[in-house]
């Protein structure tokens, strides 16, 4: 691979990863010479911290040490201003359990180049070569994500954040995500923004990065955390309050019911044995939802 990297910088938001980082980040950052990397280590353990800070330092990486959990879209925003104050012009979002070849970089980099205010993604891959994602849809009048045979009179396109190359101008544009979302949406919500003001969502088919799917969420068996229900249901909720039309706030609030016992049985039925830890978090996701409109809430 002949081609550099100057103004590129790889911003990773690392949460309990630093193994993933060990093998994922250090294996694309020698394919990207020139880049600089940026690590923001949201505050897990201190053996975790110290362990992040060892690689930073043999590596040459720049460690921003957060004092807590910030979450994945406000994560990527320090992230984003640490890269912008070194000299960035472009940023790489990669997920700590992601890797992406210089090749693919090289492919993103030709389309933001031409075309500053686009939003660009690879076709991310899992390990055995199935597609996870190439590029997203949602249907905007059910609230469901769209399975790429389906078609609907009313959806939005969407890129997932696990990797993602966005430029300077693009990102100022916009102002990042929208740290309200903590975790998931954040992305749905990202895409959202970039087109509403006159950006674009564009899936380079060419360019591969591989994604360990879930290689940095806590489960046990088939069954997710709370937060993971949580933030599912409430940003569901809080993504309508924030961007629909109140004939459609009101329709995706009647099937939000409905839509949380989906998220819930993505870890199994088992866990409806109890049902109350359940429905009390989804009591709580939306009504917070509610109140994030307004800028209230716990998060």
């Amino acid at each position: 691979m002949s081609a550099r990297f100057d103004g590129l910088a790889v911003v990773v938001v690392n949460y309990g990863a630093s193994a993933l980082l060990a093998d994922g980040l250090v294996a694309t950052a020698r394919d990207l010479p020139g880049a600089d990397v940026v690590v923001v280590d949201n505050l897990s353990t201190r053996g975790e911290r110290d362990a992040v800070g060892a690689l930073a330092a043999l590596h040459g990486w720049h460690l921003v040490a957060a004092d807590e959990n910030l979450g994945f879209g406000a994560g990527c925003n320090v992230g984003a201003a640490a890269a912008w104050a070194r000299g960035a012009t472009r940023v790489l979002l990669l997920n700590p359990d992601a890797t992406i070849d210089g090749r693919s970089v090289a492919l993103l980099e030709d389309v933001v180049a031409r075309e500053p205010l686009t939003l660009a993604a690879p076709v991310v891959r899992r390990p055995d070569g199935s597609v996870w994602t190439a590029g997203n849809r949602l249907d905007l009048t059910t609230g469901r994500m769209l399975p790429p045979s389906s078609e609907s009179t009313s959806e939005m396109a969407w890129l997932s954040g696990a990797c993602l190359l966005a430029t300077a101008e693009l990102w100022q544009r916009i102002g990042g995500f929208d740290d309200a979302y903590f975790l998931y949406w954040e992305d749905v919500d990202l895409s959202a923004r970039v087109t509403a003001a006159g950006g674009t969502l564009r899936v380079v088919p060419e360019a591969i990065a591989i994604h360990e799917v879930g290689g940095t969420q806590v489960t046990t068996g088939r069954a997710r955390s709370p937060l993971y229900y949580y933030f599912n249901i409430r940003n569901r909720q809080l993504f309508a309050e924030r961007h629909l039309s109140p004939p459609l706030r009101r329709r995706w609030s009647r099937t939000a019911l409905p839509a949380a016992r989906e998220i819930v049985l993505r870890g199994g039925r088992r866990q409806l044995l109890r049902p109350w830890p359940v429905l009390r978090i989804t009591w709580r996701a939306l009504s917070d939802a509610r109140c994030r409109r307004w800028g209230r809430g716990p998060f």
